[in-house]
């Protein structure tokens, strides 16, 4: 079976190296189609240089990355229409209203009947109140619901998430979350998730992969790595690997089954 056609997402040995230090060190895995998966690190870790590697916007030092079977990011142009893209930290421009930006994103996306999809889009989303407003006159939760809006323009199949309810209100924060089930439910949408929220990747995620220090650490369901660590919460599992607790807990590298969606090579210990 050819994995790279297969997968959603392909990750093999990437490296990225920033004045001969590693940002991202030999990681790989792979994304099954419809499947929603969990990036976990502390700051510095690598999930956002990761994130934009799986995008194009990065060149890996070495390693590769496809994404619906094109190498990325040589052959970004045959995908880029089918992904998107959220993150609180990317500020839509201000002085446009909110339907003045959805309407500039849409056409860079190539979306049929615009007015259309942002109506859609704005019934969904509740969005209708500020739609003609500046971005830069929005609230948090605002701002929030609309990059959410902007991300789904083009009903992505790739949808790439890095911390999106940063900063944000239980209420709104779950808002969120229930909106991004929904989409992926309905659309069989593969969604990888950058987070710092535990509580927010136990309740998306089947799948969470932990980064530290540009290396995968470990990488489970989150009902195994509860179970193997011994503990209640992701929170503490979490704190394990990032303290180096939890050394002798980890998975054994599954090379033998290549043919598994969830298989995940052994991370590379050294710099390609």
């Amino acid at each position: 079976m050819d994995v790279q056609n297969t997968s959603a997402v392909v990750v093999e040995r990437l490296v990225k190296l920033y004045k001969g230090v590693a940002a991202v060190d030999g990681i790989s895995f792979r994304l099954a189609p419809g499947s929603i998966t969990g990036l976990l690190g502390g700051n510095g870790a690598g999930k956002t240089t990761t994130i934009a590697m799986i995008m194009g916007l990065i060149t890996p030092t070495s390693g590769m990355v496809s994404v619906l079977g094109a190498r990325m990011p040589a052959e970004r142009y045959r995908v880029l229409h089918r992904m998107n893209f959220e993150s609180p930290y990317v500020a839509l421009p201000m002085r446009l209203t909110v339907r003045q930006n959805l309407s500039v994103f849409a056409q860079l996306y190539a979306v049929s009947d615009i007015d259309a999809r942002i109506a859609q889009l704005a019934a969904d989303l509740d969005l209708g109140e500020f739609l003609d407003r500046p971005a830069g006159k929005l609230s948090a939760g605002q701002k929030t619901r609309v990059s959410l809006a902007k991300a789904l323009l083009n009903n992505p199949e790739i949808l790439l998430l890095d911390e999106p309810t940063a900063s944000l209100d239980p209420d709104t924060a779950d808002w969120v979350r229930e909106r991004l089930e929904h989409y992926r439910r309905t659309q069989s949408a593969t969604v990888l998730l950058a987070s710092h929220n535990m509580t927010e990747v136990e309740r998306l995620c089947e799948r969470v992969i932990i980064m530290k220090k540009g290396r995968i650490e470990d990488d489970d369901t989150p009902a195994r790595l509860l179970d193997r660590y011994g503990h209640e919460t992701l929170e503490e599992v979490f704190l394990d690997v990032a303290r180096g607790r939890g050394e002798h807990r980890k998975a054994p590298p599954r090379n033998d089954e290549l043919n598994d969606e969830t298989a995940v090579s052994a991370p590379s210990r050294e710099v390609l």
